[in-house]
């Protein structure tokens, strides 16, 4: 993998992450404020699942 590829890949994902806020602003706001008031080991199992799914994307791709 080069770097070249490394970096367009989280160029992506800055750009998706980013639509939701810019989009839908006072929404975005709400969904981060229920967010803070997870506990957490939720937000960890989130974070963790949501690797899993990219980690076995990436595999799949590849």
């Amino acid at each position: 993998m080069s770097l070249e590829l490394l970096l367009t890949a989280f160029a992506i994902a800055l750009i998706i992450e980013g639509i939701v806020p810019a989009l839908f602003p006072n929404k975005w706001r709400a969904y981060v404020a229920k967010i803070a008031q997870e506990p957490t080991a939720n937000i960890r199992n989130i974070g963790l699942s949501i690797m899993v799914i990219g980690a076995v994307l990436l595999w799949m791709l590849n």
